[in-house]
């Protein structure tokens, strides 16, 4: 492709200007080739414009760079910008055809609930016959075949790759996490997106974001850069829900459980077997009409709400849209029942304070006074360590039995992540608590501790099927643990 239709509206300064051929475009030195644009991004860790030499040397014949180097290489052209991510954003955009304006392209941010509510926005437009792309912290879809995921949001060349390869194939509609990492590093810059969803904000990534300030700003960002042709659907009952749309030139709408909005939700029933609820959208011709739904629990209340008023947004008519929430199930690892010997096992992948919080709340909602609970977590390594005390604090004060265990330690030494955990405990709280190290002899510890009726909460990993322990990723799997140990 020629250069000039890969920089394409991209603002730029051209030096050595020449409109050569380019087979590919990297940020990674290590995969340059001949004929490679080579993108100098400057990253957390490591500053690409460092490797411009050793690129060209490999075969680079273009670079985008913000800092020009003293000295221009004879026959190769440099093209200076003010943000290489933002500008890698809307090359890849060039480059792969603009795939997505070609589909609808739908993104959800927010601290909790994005994995749930794509994944189940797939299913429901599967169920419908489109064909649908789903990007998430899971895996990566293209209708019913998967590609791993390795991010939340993958790199602005892996993410058009993608869209291009949906487009390829026929897909309609895709549903993607935008993840505030991706909005501050411009992972979605020169993507065109046909609405977001904003579902809440609470503490999190403040390893990355070191205020919540600027986790809140990176949310809003996604929201500011939609188009008016776009729609913005908001969940008013978080602090942050109008905030998130204040700037945005799409078409807002509000979900709520608790204030007036563009879709009410009122939870009538919530069990184990699941919520019925009523929702009501003048708009949509819903007047209290209800639903029996197979989630769980309060937080799965907003989940549901934002997809029914999303696919209404996309065009499902609103009967059609209820009975296909009827017939959703949990995604992998989001409140997972293993159900033997009388005792109900929960796998759930709450790793921030507030989805701890939300998902023993759904479990104490629902449970008798008879039925004790038993919670197993555990914190990651080389990540926020602010939550670790609250964390261990919020599930002592919401448990009956507290077991502290290794979560994904990294390359941290897990009695020190254990520690700090232990340090959000009241000499009270720490009679109830035990201390494994060991997360497998840790979830055994739990379901011996439990009596028929009980429930035993194990959080943190849900859907992974790895722990990570200094680089290295053995097989680790919450479900399997809990099959093994209850015969289900």
């Amino acid at each position: 492709m020629k250069l000039y239709d890969i920089i394409k509206n991209l603002d730029c300064q051209l030096h050595q200007e020449k409109n050569v051929d380019i087979k590919k475009i990297e940020f990674d030195s290590r995969k340059i080739e001949n004929g490679t644009l080579f993108v100098a991004q400057k990253g957390e860790h490591v500053d690409g414009h460092k490797f411009i030499d050793s690129s060209i040397e490999k075969g680079a014949i273009a670079i985008v760079c913000e800092d020009l180097p003293k000295e221009l290489v004879e026959d190769v052209v440099y093209i200076e910008v003010a943000s290489s991510n933002h500008a890698l954003g809307i090359m890849a955009d060039n480059m792969y055809g603009h795939p997505s304006s070609k589909l609808r392209l739908v993104g959800i941010t927010g601290t909790n609930g994005k994995t749930t509510t794509v994944t189940l926005l797939h299913r429901m437009f599967r169920m419908q016959g489109y064909h649908v792309g789903l990007i998430s912290t899971i895996v990566n879809k293209i209708d019913e075949k998967e590609i791993p995921a390795t991010h939340t949001t993958p790199d602005a060349l892996r993410l058009n790759q993608l869209l291009s390869q949906m487009v390829e194939e026929g897909c309609e509609y895709c549903f993607m996490e935008v993840s505030s990492h991706a909005v501050v590093q411009e992972r979605i810059g020169g993507l065109t997106f046909a609405g977001g969803i904003f579902s809440n904000i609470t503490h999190d990534h403040l390893d990355f974001h070191k205020t919540m300030a600027a986790y809140i700003d990176a949310k809003r960002t996604f929201f500011d850069q939609l188009p008016s042709n776009a729609f913005a659907l908001t969940n008013i009952d978080d602090r942050n829900g109008m905030v998130m749309v204040q700037n945005t030139k799409a078409k807002v709408y509000t979900y709520s459980l608790r204030e007036m909005a563009s879709l009410r939700c009122r939870i009538v029933e919530n069990s184990f077997q699941g919520l019925l609820l009523k929702f009501s959208a003048e708009e949509w011709n819903l007047n209290n009409q209800e639903v029996s739904t197979q989630l769980v629990g309060r937080f799965n209340a907003y989940n549901l709400s934002a997809i029914l008023g999303t696919a209404i947004l996309l065009g499902i008519e609103p009967q059609q849209a209820m009975l296909l929430i009827s017939q959703l199930k949990a995604a992998e690892g989001r409140f997972e029942y293993v159900i033997g010997k009388g005792i109900t096992g929960v796998v759930d992948y709450a790793h921030t304070p507030d989805a701890l919080e939300n998902v023993i709340r759904a479990i104490n909602d629902v449970r008798t006074s008879n039925q004790n609970l038993i919670t197993v977590v555990g914190c990651g390594g080389d990540r926020d360590p602010l939550k670790r005390p609250i964390m261990a604090k919020i599930a002592a004060e919401m448990s009956d039995r507290l077991v502290l265990t290794s979560d994904n330690p990294r390359t941290e030494n897990p009695d020190d992540i254990l520690d700090a955990m232990e340090a959000g405990l009241s000499a009270e709280q720490k009679i109830h608590t035990v201390r494994i190290t060991d997360r497998r002899s840790a979830i055994k510890t739990a379901v011996m501790m439990a009596q028929e009726g009980d429930v035993v909460l194990v959080a943190g990993k849900g859907h992974e099927k790895y722990q990570e322990i200094n680089g290295v990723r053995n097989h680790f799997d919450d479900k399997e643990e809990l099959h093994k140990l209850l015969d289900a």
